[in-house]
């Protein structure tokens, strides 16, 4: 794929991931709606036409090129030895978690308790298990994708997925930043599978949406997203099931 079309479409998944349309987009940048999709179909961006939308898009033409970079083909998982390490070791899977969020080591240092012999360490442990690779003036190059889609019954989520949900579901949802929707309903099988795969839409815009703003300079604020669904009955309802006898033999 070309440079200019890698672009055009990164600034498509921006649009996407700021909620805005092409109408909006003219408005910020003062074309019409027709101009705008015209130059996103031809991809006739001059330079200084590129800023302005990066700019209305809150983003900028070097993080957009830094997202562009961090797409090429970065595994999303790791292997089997990888999450061995990593659950094995809480401050490695701490300091990588850190790593993938945008941290850069002397700000690891100055927020949380790590020391720089022991980063120095962790960051030579990641480089041996394939994770990152070194770079010139101690610094690294993550060789996976940031967000990771950990293994189903893997070692990390068999190790801490159980403390993931009981932490974060103690909360109350208050806050302005939060939300929690609950309602149980019965569904068909058809309304089911629409559901499901509305749900998964809005993982992958999630993060893809995190991605994004992986490469901003704007302040960032740790989140979570936690998405369930499934067949289910709340027991205080399902201890009244009647008891289905069997016909005698």
């Amino acid at each position: 794929m070309d440079e200019t079309r890698q672009l055009v479409d990164a600034l498509k998944r921006c649009l996407k991931m700021r909620g805005l349309t092409y109408r909006t987009l003219a408005e910020r940048i003062g074309l019409s709606e027709a101009s705008v999709k015209r130059i996103f179909s031809q991809r006739s961006f001059t330079l200084k036409r590129l800023e302005q939308v990066c700019g209305a898009l809150e983003t900028s033409v070097a993080e957009l090129v830094r997202m562009i970079e961090k797409e090429g083909g970065r595994a999303t998982t790791l292997s089997l030895e990888q999450e061995q390490a990593l659950a094995r070791d809480p401050a490695l899977l701490s300091y990588l978690y850190l790593l993938l969020n945008g941290w850069t080591e002397p700000e690891i240092v100055r927020g949380y308790e790590f020391e720089a012999p022991q980063i120095q360490k962790l960051r030579a442990r990641l480089v041996e298990l394939g994770v990152i690779e070194s770079l010139p003036r101690r610094g690294h190059r993550l060789k996976i994708n940031r967000q990771i889609l950990w293994r189903r019954d893997g070692p990390v989520r068999r190790a801490y997925e159980r403390q993931v949900k009981a932490e974060f579901l103690q909360a109350d949802f208050t806050s302005q930043g939060d939300f929690f929707g609950w309602q149980p309903a019965e569904l068909t099988a058809a309304s089911i599978e629409v559901l499901k795969r509305k749900l998964a839409l809005v993982y992958r815009e999630f993060l893809e949406m995190a991605e994004l703003d992986s490469t901003s300079s704007k302040a960032r604020h740790s989140t979570a997203l936690l998405v369930a669904f499934r067949p289910w009955v709340f027991s205080l309802v399902a201890a009244r099931r009647r008891k289905v006898s069997r016909p005698a033999g």
